[in-house]
């Protein structure tokens, strides 16, 4: 099982910054990607970044320039560092990490989400 514990979310003012933090754990053979989504109220949920083992990120058109995700591979850890945020960016973001368990037997796995506020 591959257990994910989010953090960095709250309230920040337009402009701002945050940095979410998503720590995988289990019995994890390999991690092929780590990604970022979010969901606002009323609206589906949408991909904000991810980085695949081997591979360039890739970002949402909306956080390119803004928005930063970088891996520490060692620590099966993934950030999104998060500035000039806009009200817009107001959702809950859940982490989702795959990949190969200790078994063989492939995984993929989300966290419980963080909000993120950006208010006026």
């Amino acid at each position: 099982q591959v257990h994910l514990v989010e953090s960095g979310g709250g309230l920040v003012q337009p402009g701002g910054s945050l940095r979410l933090s998503c720590a995988a754990s289990g019995s994890i053979f390999s991690i092929r990607t780590m990604g970022w989504y979010r969901q606002a109220p009323g609206k589906e949920r949408e991909l904000v970044a991810a980085v695949t083992t081997g591979r360039s990120p890739n970002y949402a058109d909306s956080v390119k320039g803004r928005f930063t995700i970088s891996r520490d591979y060692a620590k099966n850890t993934v950030y999104l560092q998060m500035n000039s945020l806009k009200p817009e960016d107001t959702a809950v973001y859940r982490c989702n990490v795959e990949g190969t368990m200790a078994t063989l037997s492939s995984f993929s796995s989300w966290g419980q989400g963080t909000q993120v506020t950006v208010f006026l």
